[in-house]
């Protein structure tokens, strides 16, 4: 049974895609390569849930992929 929330859960969504965006603004591919990195790891613990990490995992995979 599917745990991920994949519908939109901020208030304002934009926002939030500005807020990621800003961050890597000037940072060189390899420095924000590290910023996203370290982002992942934050927010999958805070996740803290295996399954849920995994499933989004393969749907980010599948994104990538075109399907």
């Amino acid at each position: 049974m599917p745990k991920l929330v994949t519908a939109a859960q901020f208030a304002d969504p934009d926002a939030a895609y500005r807020a990621l965006a800003d961050a890597r603004r000037n940072l060189s591919d390899a420095a924000a390569a590290e910023l996203d990195a370290r982002l992942v790891l934050i927010l999958a613990n805070h996740i803290g849930d295996l399954d849920v990490v995994r499933e989004a995992i393969v749907l980010a995979k599948a994104s990538r992929d075109g399907r």
